[in-house]
């Protein structure tokens, strides 16, 4: 078995909605085909040749590498779906609250997506942290 191992190291490009869709196959499956990624699409599925290119883009912007068997390649991510998640999470932050997570919590307290005993939960995390 010859397995070639190419990593790239970056800072985290931002993804498109399909990379990112992507990117979430490779997380659950740790190691996948073209052909394995694309069963795991439930709609809009894309053609084989166009799965391939994007995970071609994720490797070009250092998300995944491959293990080579002869012609065909394995991806697997290299960006943990946590550093994806804090990385994704700063930028909104920073973009869209003005780097305050008062405001993060503000919004969706005002959307009524956030209960008073999750936000209980919280304070009692923060205070529990001190």
């Amino acid at each position: 078995m010859n397995t070639t191992i190419i990593i790239v190291t970056r800072s985290m490009q931002k993804l498109t909605n399909k990379e990112e869709e992507i990117m979430h196959i490779l997380w659950k499956l740790k190691n996948a085909f073209v052909k394995d990624v694309l069963a795991e699409i439930k709609e809009d599925k894309p053609h084989y040749n166009t799965l391939s290119t994007i995970i071609r883009n994720l490797e070009d912007k250092g998300y995944v590498s491959y293990n080579a068997y002869g012609k065909t390649h394995q991806y697997f991510p290299i960006v943990t779906k946590e550093d994806y998640k804090t990385k994704f999470m700063n930028t909104a932050i920073e973009n869209y609250f003005n780097n305050s997570y008062k405001n993060v919590v503000s919004f969706f307290a005002k959307e009524e997506k956030i209960s008073i005993d999750e936000l209980k939960e919280i304070i009692s995390l923060i205070e529990n942290k001190k």
